[in-house]
């Protein structure tokens, strides 16, 4: 399986890939603030590939839940300068965290090769033409309403039948588009729009959405249902975060996204080492 980025091409099986998380904007929920000017945005992002990652997410609007919508010449002001000096001073891949087409357009001539799609679950096609005509990397996510809705009492009868069902209705019109299946990531959007029993039936079937024969991107990092779940606050929830990335990785996830590159790399190292001396009978 292959996954086509724009001028950067990942084969798979490999090792699990770990995209570190860059959030330029001062209302994130886990770091929003601290990584707000283009300087502190740019020494993170080295940092995160220091530390083991093999991609970097660039965001400048918050997708938390509830989050108020950001501009689009303010989510340009805030993310371009941070893509532009990464594209120049790191070798990894930079993904542009938008929902907006003309925030992508601008971004994958600056320098990102990847688009991260919150609101893939959108009606009108308008991003997915820039994905075709720049062979950009694509990834899919799943999200029940949006940012500002997504909370208010998430229903699903059977949720991850209705999460296959996504992916198969949007590789079915990504491709309709122009956009080619070698392009394309799926991502269940863990905490978009789901109860905690949502996410842990999302999280305990991971191996699910494999016959779809796409990678899977996981994003699990520091979210408020391992809040809820373990009753702790955003900082004390990394051992729940390493958790998850164990478990993904034991499912074949391809990709993990995460704001704890170091402690996440050693995590899947274990698991992979662990897997390639098991015995099998």
């Amino acid at each position: 399986m292959i996954w086509d980025c724009g001028r950067h091409r990942f084969h798979f099986p490999r090792p699990v890939l770990l995209m570190g998380i860059v959030n330029v904007t001062p209302d994130s929920f886990s770091d929003g603030g601290r990584y707000f000017s283009t300087d502190a945005a740019v020494r993170h992002g080295q940092e995160l590939v220091a530390e083991g990652a093999d991609l970097l997410d660039i965001g400048g609007e918050s997708t938390r839940p509830g989050a108020a919508p950001v501009a689009e010449a303010e989510e340009m002001r805030r993310v371009l300068p941070v893509i532009e000096r990464l594209a120049r001073e790191v070798a990894v891949p930079l993904s542009i965290d938008t929902q907006k087409a003309a925030v992508a357009r601008a971004a994958l001539a600056t320098g990102a090769t990847i688009v991260n799609d919150v609101a893939a679950n959108r009606d009108d096609n308008e991003l997915w033409p820039v994905v075709a005509a720049t062979g950009a990397g694509y990834v899919c996510m799943h999200m029940l309403g949006t940012p500002q809705t997504m909370q208010r009492e998430p229903r699903y009868g059977d949720v991850v039948a209705e999460v296959r069902a996504f992916f198969r209705d949007r590789l079915d019109r990504l491709a309709a588009a122009g956009v080619r299946p070698e392009q394309v990531v799926l991502d269940p959007g863990i905490g978009f729009g789901k109860t905690l029993e949502h996410n842990l039936e999302l999280l305990a079937n991971l191996a699910s959405f494999k016959n779809l024969m796409r990678p899977m991107l996981l994003g699990a990092s520091r979210k408020s249902f391992l809040g809820a779940l373990l009753g702790v606050e955003i900082e004390a929830r990394l051992p729940g975060s390493l958790a998850c990335a164990a478990w993904a990785a034991q499912a074949g996830v391809e990709l993990i996204r995460t704001h704890d590159v170091a402690a996440t790399r050693q995590t899947v190292w274990v698991i992979e080492a662990l897997n390639a001396r098991r015995k099998s009978g």
